[in-house]
């Protein structure tokens, strides 16, 4: 399991490289288009439909995978933070495990819809421009399923660490 979770780790590094990279880019197209607009009155086609649906789906959802493994999510616990330290841990190694049934559901859902998508070739007509918006429908899945992984893991290292528990009071008893 150890090799699986460093390959899975190198993922969710490129994945928010990626994420970050297209953060970058369109703060550059952003730029480019409002000096192109203001400067030489000539707006770059098409910038709104590659922020909204390029650029902002690559930004939230694949690094997605990486925030949850390095615990960098909101959390409020306002009443788990009450209840007892056993109780906690259970407590979430259940929402580990629905948590990601949820990520595979929502990966399953939204990798038909890419299909779909694709199927149709999806475009956005944006002035006299097309622009192809199919490809973006699978930054969803991917984000999806790699934050899924993430969580089953989580959850397989908690019922393993159940198990070693035990293991460990048989043979201190």
């Amino acid at each position: 399991m150890n090799k699986l979770e460093k390959v899975l780790a190198q993922i969710y590094r490129v994945t928010t490289i990626m994420g970050g990279l297209a953060i970058a880019l369109m703060m550059i197209h952003i730029t480019a288009d409002v000096v192109m607009r203001f400067v030489f009155n000539t707006p770059i086609p098409g910038t709104i439909t590659y922020v909204a649906n390029y650029y902002m789906l690559i930004a939230i959802f694949l690094p997605l995978a990486y925030a949850e493994h390095t615990n960098a999510h909101i959390s409020v616990e306002i009443f788990s933070d009450r209840l007892p330290a056993c109780i906690r841990r259970h407590l979430e190694g259940l929402i580990f495990l629905g948590s990601s049934i949820v990520c595979f559901i929502v990966t399953d859902r939204t990798w038909q819809e890419a299909i779909r998508r694709f199927n149709s070739g999806t475009a956005v007509m944006q002035a006299d421009h097309s622009i192809i918006t199919w490809p973006t429908y699978f930054f969803l899945p991917i984000g999806f399923s790699l934050l899924g992984l993430v969580l089953l893991l989580k959850f397989v290292s908690y019922v393993i660490s159940l198990f070693k528990k035990q293991a460990d009071l048989r043979i201190h008893s």
